[in-house]
């Protein structure tokens, strides 16, 4: 049985991009805004969660601590286009498991992936 994924975040390419990279050997499942991301936690189980932490109206941070609020153990990798040091403090402090750094080097995404879900 395939490992599942929830993927967040608002642009449509990236979302593409990440589903090119997974779809092949795990149960993906897209929203695109934190609101929906929190929704989707409450209704089904995901081995791990891939998250955008720039998004219009609820942010990834306060996302992610929506997430932890509700399931302190789900597995989280905060997707960024910049690694500002500020951001990476934050998230750390929320419980995140990795990060990774827009635009999506392939294998350090599939590496990242693997790793958590071992």
């Amino acid at each position: 049985m395939k490992k599942s994924i929830l993927i967040c975040d608002d642009e449509e390419g990236i979302r593409e991009s990440l589903k090119l990279i997974l779809e092949k050997d795990y149960d993906l499942s897209f929203v695109s805004n934190g609101l929906e991301a929190i929704t989707s936690i409450k209704m089904a189980k995901y081995d791990l969660i891939i998250l955008d932490i720039k998004m219009p109206k609820v942010s990834g941070v306060d996302t992610l601590r929506e997430i932890k609020k509700i399931s302190p153990k789900h597995k989280v990798i905060v997707a960024t286009g910049y690694k500002s040091p500020e951001v990476v403090r934050e998230v750390a402090k929320l419980g995140v498991n990795d990060y990774v750094v827009k635009p999506f080097n392939i294998e350090e995404v599939k590496d990242k992936v693997r790793k958590l879900l071992l």
